[in-house]
């Protein structure tokens, strides 16, 4: 009997094609582990399916026979395998080689670097600094006196994490709301970002200090170490998923444009919530994510003058790229009820009523808006009880022709000023 076919990994990226000239699914791997991007042309794509850990060979020659109409298939087919192979997409050999060489990389790395610095915006820090005053409508210390003042109420803001260009004024509207002041620059910034790739129910960390084109902002090991030692069995230390999220990584950006390149940072990657997946849970049913939420809200309420909170967060996510079985439009026909749900969710964000967020994300399992943010703003909500928002801006934006992400910009106070 044949030996079966190894399995196609389950953490990767796969989208149809945007080309209407060349068709298919276009595969890609999120971690970075293979810097190779396939496009599978119709017919080869639809026999991905035998690459499942129970096909085999022979399986892979009848079905691409059977939908190409041709009986000389064993070179595609052999092609097909060769190539998901030797990009690493198949849970074999070459995979874990790859992914081994990439893990121990990023250890021995002494920062963690840019990942996005190209792609996600301008690479040279003095083009950067242009990009940003762009979206500001001026330099930031000019558009920041139309900002809160600098006050002890201050707690922190949700930002986008989206492409900063695609997000420019709801960013904008979420880094105004922080004072250009010296009092603001040296708090600790804990930024809270959605983890897209990491293990649920858990929080990665990292000591090491992120690096972007303006500089390397340090990392507050200290803090680091507090968390790691109060809640051990949801935390996962040196997380690879640092180094290639994006969710953390754009907003050191902004926090560096404002603040400088120095600014001190936590990181805290929050992975989703699985225990509290059901209508009337909520994730403190697991004993880890209890822990990690308690031991935040401790040091957040101890050292409540030195900590500002930056959220890394979107909203929701639909249409065809997003696994929906149609397009989507900003702001037309279903998206006009998406933001009304969204609106809903955001009510109770900045009521500071975090068990109503969660129930609001849970009626539906979130299978259809698919916000990707609910862990780290409950998260916050849970750790920052005191906490209470104003909205700053909303928006829908079309990341290609048929799928939509929203997002928005709110600023977080304490719900009574303290008394000096």
């Amino acid at each position: 009997m044949a030996a079966p076919l190894p399995r196609l990994r389950g953490d990767l990226d796969i989208m149809p094609s945007p080309s209407r000239a060349q068709p298919g699914l276009i595969i890609r791997d999120p971690f970075r582990f293979s810097e190779v991007t396939l496009l599978i042309p119709p017919v080869l794509a639809r026999c991905l399916g035998c690459f499942d850990g129970e096909h085999d060979e022979g399986d892979l020659n009848a079905m691409l026979a059977r939908l190409s109409g041709q009986v000389a298939v064993a070179e595609p087919a052999r092609r097909l395998i060769a190539s998901l192979h030797e990009a690493g997409f198949l849970e074999d050999d070459r995979f874990a080689e790859l992914r081994g060489a990439r893990e121990r990389e990023f250890a021995a790395q002494g920062e963690r670097g840019p990942a996005h610095a190209g792609s996600g915006y301008p690479a040279e820090g003095a083009a950067l600094t242009d990009t940003l005053d762009g979206y500001f409508g001026g330099r930031a210390k000019t558009a920041a006196k139309a900002g809160a003042k600098a006050n002890d109420g201050l707690l922190g803001i949700a930002a986008p994490h989206v492409s900063p260009e695609g997000g420019s004024a709801s960013y904008a509207a979420a880094y105004r709301a922080l004072p250009r002041s010296k009092a603001l620059a040296d708090r600790i910034f804990v930024v809270l970002g959605t983890s897209h790739y990491g293990e649920p129910d858990r929080f990665g960390l990292t000591r090491k200090p992120f690096a972007t084109p303006f500089g390397v902002a340090p990392t507050e090991t200290a803090l680091v170490d507090e968390l790691a030692g109060a809640a051990r069995v949801a935390v996962t230390v040196e997380d690879y998923c640092h180094a290639v999220e994006h969710s953390i990584e754009f907003q050191v950006v902004f926090l560096q444009y404002l603040f400088g390149p120095r600014v001190r940072i936590l990181p805290v990657l929050c992975g989703a919530f699985l225990e509290g997946g059901e209508a009337g849970q909520l994730p403190e049913r697991s004993d880890g994510v209890a822990r990690f939420l308690g031991a935040l809200g401790e040091m957040a309420d101890r050292r409540r003058r030195e900590l500002c909170f930056v959220l890394g967060v979107d909203f929701a996510h639909v249409g065809r790229r997003y696994g929906d079985g149609h397009a989507a439009r900003a702001y037309e026909g279903p998206l006009e009820a998406v933001a009304e749900r969204d609106g809903a969710r955001v009510d109770r964000i900045v009521a500071g009523d975090a068990e109503g967020f969660w129930n609001l994300v849970m009626e539906r399992g979130d299978d259809d808006l698919k916000w990707c943010g609910s862990s780290p703003l409950y998260t916050f909500l849970r750790s920052v009880p005191g906490a209470r928002g104003r909205r700053l801006g909303y928006e829908q934006w079309n990341i290609d022709d048929a799928s939509v992400v929203s997002f928005g910009a709110v600023a977080f106070s304490a719900a009574e000023p303290e008394k000096a």
